[in-house]
């Protein structure tokens, strides 16, 4: 394929490393040198040797990219690529909330955007978020901001009282239990699978509540041969591949995020070609964002 061969040529001349999330189209996913959720490509981002780092999927990864990577050239193939959820809180807004809860712990989920990692303590995905928020006393009070979904089941995992924000992800807000329900009557005795970005009704209807590297995970070491999977329908071209004897359906097909699937091969070619869109971070932005995401990284 084309495109496929001038980007493996413009990667080398380049000194590239193109990282995709989970939620990518499949052929993206298939030329990268990195797939992950969140946290994944976090840690991968600081393990990075190359000059130019390629980051396929939304604009606050990509963000999160280069604020690991100060002296890095980071691109994004598609700059419209946002994510709703992220834009659910300003950074302006946190200031406003911890204001009015003085000596509280504000914690960020990982989808913010630079500007509210920088108002944060630390940030979680929804790979560690349980592990994350342990570390909390039970006498701290905590802000989590900005999905209300993750911040309730960890909550709930933890017998925990947050002030949540109420954030969501609109994608993940489509999965119903009825759907679920629907998924187990066509294949029945196959576990499901659903992100803990989905509503509190819906986690409660699923066998498991994993983010998408915990997906993996699952389907990997499970003795299953079947799977229903609750999240961004991305999951399914990597779980395929990486356990090709196992059968995986989607709770919906109609579950897709758009601005995941906006990074396309020939927009990546582009970038590298071009060296576009360079993702930028305002230095004092960087510096207390760094330290919100560094301490996530601590936690082991």
């Amino acid at each position: 394929m084309e495109a496929v061969d001038e980007i493996a040529r413009l990667k080398a001349e380049r000194r590239a490393v193109i990282l995709a999330h989970n939620y990518t189209r499949g052929e993206v996913q298939d030329v990268a040198d990195f797939t992950g959720d969140s946290l994944e490509l976090a840690r991968r981002a600081t393990e990075v040797e190359a000059d130019v780092i390629v980051f396929c999927g939304v604009w606050f990864m990509a963000e999160t990219a280069k604020i690991l990577n100060p002296d890095k050239i980071v691109l994004i193939p598609e700059p419209s690529a946002g994510c709703p959820m992220a834009d659910m809180i300003t950074g302006a807004q946190l200031r406003e909330l911890k204001a009015k809860n003085p000596g509280a712990k504000a914690v960020c989920y990982v989808n913010s955007t630079a500007e509210v990692k920088a108002e944060c303590d630390i940030c979680v995905t929804s790979g560690n978020a349980e592990k994350v928020m342990a570390l909390f006393g039970p006498d701290e009070k905590i802000l989590f901001v900005p999905d209300q979904h993750l911040g309730g089941h960890i909550a709930g995992l933890l017998g925990r009282d947050y002030t949540l924000w109420p954030g969501y992800c609109p994608t993940h807000a489509a999965i119903t239990v009825a759907a679920i329900e629907a998924a187990r009557n066509a294949h029945p005795g196959a576990p499901v699978m659903v992100h803990p970005e989905c509503a509190k009704d819906v986690r409660a209807a699923a066998d498991e509540r994993l983010s998408t590297g915990g997906m993996c995970r699952f389907a990997r070491e499970s003795s299953a041969q079947e799977f229903i999977v609750g999240t961004e329908v991305g999951i399914l071209h990597r779980l395929r591949k990486e356990n090709p004897e196992k059968t995986f359906y989607p709770v919906s097909e109609r579950i897709v995020c758009p601005n995941m699937k906006k990074t396309t091969l020939e927009n990546l070619a582009e970038s590298l070609r071009v060296m576009k869109t360079e993702v930028t971070v305002p230095d004092d932005i960087a510096r207390r964002a760094r330290h919100a995401i560094e301490a996530m990284l601590a936690v082991k």
